[in-house]
């Protein structure tokens, strides 16, 4: 989808003619129907119709072609992705998180660690993959642990969290 970013996912049907459940990713829900046109990995263009913002991020609006439930749990999964230039530029220190994948991390002592391969939503905050010479590291897209974005030189600067030291534990007994 060279030139797009995705913009959110179809997560179910909601009703029985045809309505679907978007799972948004843009700051405002709603500013997903405000990009124009969106594509689908199929090649397909949806214009959204009546789109309401729900609870968590979900938007509920109808599609062209989709008119009953079955048809809409079929869509279940499906991609939804905007022109980049329909999109607002991000203003600075800003960036789309799709940009990160590709970025060269480089440890802050200097040493190769890979390149962002990957980003992870699982609720509590993004988790960024690097795969590199030493294998895949997963780590939190938090500032301490990337204290530095270089969206121009394409790379990032990361402080990994050292492991938990371990305890001593006491033995069980006499």
């Amino acid at each position: 989808m060279q030139g797009k970013l995705c913009v959110g996912v179809v997560v179910g049907a909601h009703g029985v003619k045809g309505q679907l459940r978007i799972k948004s990713f843009t700051a405002d829900p709603l500013d997903m129907t405000r990009y124009g046109p969106l594509a689908t990995e199929a090649g397909k263009t949806w214009r959204l119709r009546g789109a309401v913002a729900g609870a968590k991020g979900v938007v509920t609006a109808r599609v062209e072609g989709i008119d009953d439930r079955d048809q809409a749990e079929a869509a279940k999964g499906t991609k939804l992705y905007a022109a980049r230039e329909a999109l607002p530029a991000p203003d600075e220190e800003e960036f789309y998180v799709a940009d990160l994948i590709g970025l060269a991390a480089w440890s802050v002592e200097g040493a190769e660690l890979g390149v962002v391969s990957q980003v992870f939503d699982f609720g509590a905050g993004d988790v960024i993959e690097v795969k590199g010479p030493a294998g895949e590291l997963l780590l939190p897209f938090t500032r301490r642990v990337v204290p530095v974005v270089d969206m121009v030189g394409r790379k990032l600067l990361v402080d990994p969290p050292l492991p938990a030291e371990e305890e001593e534990e006491e033995p069980h007994g006499d």
